[in-house]
């Protein structure tokens, strides 16, 4: 069965002042149906870029999509003119964004930036759009739907905020469902009411879910594959249980190690990645990890390792194995 979104050798670049930024750099990944794929990694790694890249809603210019492709039902989206992928965005594939305060209008009602889509989308009229947008409210859990509204973004805590912003993104029942680190902006528990919400409307409305994060401890719970992002490239892939139980790559290895754990009887001391990210104006020969990495040696300076399978469904894009030199 082919799968609902299909990225070959996906590449963005930005140009500016002081040169060409390379955002994405050749990423290749899929997304079957009903699938929850978690994309994390570290600001700048080139997560959100990756998927505004998908949806063209990268600014050109500055940015450019320069290579790839993204097949969404078996049609290029990266190809498509801009009324076609107009009616792609929001009605089969929808995004939340990172911070619900910045992408509602403040000068709209909630039931006017509710109603737009479903009206756009499903050619519904005013009275029909109006219910439909109480039910979705409904939906996500937002009290006395009805009289909300006619209020304002402003009158909506951060939780709210977000749960209205779920609301719309589903409100034409998409397949694909992008989240943007939609749970950053919020406190720690509102954080788990958004995430139990999400793993809700996933298992009632069947659809895929593309959750992106630097946060591993969320996608633990919600995805069931993992792509891990640095410097633009793919640097492992696996299986939720697998990423975690066996990490191969030096990088996610890092990650892990960051991460304080409730499952371990003795006290561990947490461990940090030493240095910086690259500059993404002039990434260095090698591994793009190699200069911050416990274990390179002299061909990681020189070579970019391709994603390489070390056991089923989990690559990784490292020369060394990792596994060998914890034992040595």
């Amino acid at each position: 069965m082919p799968a609902l979104l299909e990225v070959k050798g996906l590449r963005t670049q930005f140009q500016t002042r002081e040169g060409l930024v390379y955002a994405v750099n050749g990423v290749t990944y899929q997304l079957d149906e009903g699938e929850t794929l978690g994309i994390v990694g570290e600001s700048g790694c080139g997560k959100t870029v990756n998927v505004l890249s998908l949806l063209r809603l990268i600014p050109e210019p500055p940015g450019k999509i320069a290579g790839g492709q993204a097949l969404f039902q078996g049609k290029d989206l990266l190809k498509m003119s801009s009324d076609e992928i107009r009616h792609v965005r929001g009605a089969q594939i929808a995004m939340v964004f990172q911070d619900p305060m910045t992408s509602l209008n403040p000068v709209l009602t909630i039931g006017r930036q509710l109603t737009e889509a479903l009206e756009l989308h499903l050619g519904m009229n005013k009275e029909q759009s109006r219910q439909r947008s109480i039910e979705l409210l409904e939906m996500v859990g937002i009290p006395k739907a009805g009289d909300r509204l006619n209020d304002y973004p402003h009158q909506f805590s951060g939780g709210m905020r977000q749960r209205v912003m779920i609301s719309m993104a589903l409100s034409c029942a998409p397949q694909v469902l992008i989240a943007d680190e939609p749970t950053t902006a919020l406190d720690v528990t509102i954080q788990a009411q958004i995430v139990e919400l999400v793993k809700r409307l996933r298992d009632e409305l069947g659809m895929a879910i593309i959750w992106i994060t630097h946060d591993l401890g969320i996608i633990a719970g919600l995805a069931k594959r993992v792509i891990v992002m640095y410097a633009g490239f793919i640097i492992e892939e696996a299986p939720v249980r697998e990423l975690y139980g066996d990490p191969r790559h030096p990088y996610t290895l890092g990650l892990l190690g960051s991460l304080p754990r409730l499952d371990e009887t003795q006290h561990r001391r947490l461990v940090s990645i030493e240095g910086l990210p690259p500059d993404l104006l002039g990434l260095p020969p090698g591994c793009p990890f190699a200069p911050r990495c416990v274990y390179a040696m002299d061909r990681c300076h020189k070579e970019n390792p391709p994603l390489e399978s070390v056991s089923p469904g989990h690559w990784k894009a490292c020369w060394v194995d990792t596994r060998r030199e914890k034992t040595q």
